[in-house]
């Protein structure tokens, strides 16, 4: 325990500043955050599989190129160079052939790089998008997604005796989902309503920022099913006690994902 409120503390005092300041030191830190993600997503298949060397560098190639390449409007319409996702299929799927070698390198392989650049590159592209239009919205979008995973593992604790999806994450309860989707409904309305926008009407923010909450704690399932395939328990040890950056951001990816589709009602 100790160590991870350690491991909090530095993680907060490296991230206040960085959100402070914003800017090009913001889009910096959003590309080591993806290019650390990337490289626990690769590592974790290692596990398993050692890819070829040229396949992983292109992974942590096309991740900044689809990082800073991706425009998105306010109306969240996606413009991306079809050139770059052209050149990611035909350099991670002809190699297939020239291995002719599924032990070596496969279709399976293909698609996991393909999928793991394309959903990350995206993904960690809503961090500079939100921001720009308003830091205030990413921080809604954190508290959901840290006060969520705070107060399911708080209520879970004290209360939870139901287990959610004991195959993929044996900890989680039904309890515990309940009571951290409750406590992030509750602060998250509050502070979007006082710093954001006072005249959003409850019953439109509170099943948002409900749906919002949900989904992430699914994503948060999402990526412990993946460890859970490759018999891990955490991405990494970057951050000791809490795991990788994956680990940290399980959720808070799927929330920005989810609120793609609520971004012109709010």
């Amino acid at each position: 325990m100790k160590q991870r409120v350690i491991s909090a503390i530095i993680m907060i005092a490296i991230v206040i500043p960085v959100f402070i300041i914003g800017g090009d030191l913001f889009k910096i830190a959003i590309f080591l955050v993806s290019w650390l993600g990337m490289k626990e997503y690769l590592d974790i298949k290692e596990t398993k599989k050692q890819l070829p060397i040229f396949i992983k560098l292109m992974g942590y190639l096309f991740i900044p190129l689809i990082l800073f390449s991706v425009d998105i409007s306010s109306k969240l319409q996606m413009i991306i160079d079809f050139r770059i996702i052209t050149s990611l299929l035909i350099i991670l799927l002809l190699p297939v052939v020239l291995y002719h070698n599924r032990d070596t390198y496969s279709i399976n392989d293909a698609n996991y790089v393909f999928m793991g650049v394309i959903f990350l590159g995206i993904a960690m592209s809503l961090f500079n998008t939100y921001f720009e239009m308003d830091s205030n919205i990413l921080l809604y979008l954190i508290f959901i997604s840290v006060i969520t995973d705070t107060f399911a593992y708080v209520t879970g604790m004290l209360i939870g005796k139901h287990k959610l999806l004991p195959v993929i994450s044996p900890k989680k309860t039904w309890e515990g989902a309940i009571g951290g989707t409750i406590f992030a409904v509750l602060v998250a309305t509050v502070f979007y309503i006082t710093v954001i926008n006072g005249d959003v009407k409850l019953y439109v923010i509170i099943p948002i920022t409900l749906i919002l909450s949900v989904v992430g704690q699914l994503g948060d399932l999402f990526f412990s099913a993946i460890k859970r395939y490759f018999d891990k328990k955490d991405f990494s040890n970057l951050m000791p006690g809490h795991g990788g950056i994956l680990d940290r951001l399980d959720s808070l990816i799927f929330v920005l994902l989810a609120y793609s589709f609520f971004l012109n009602i709010l």
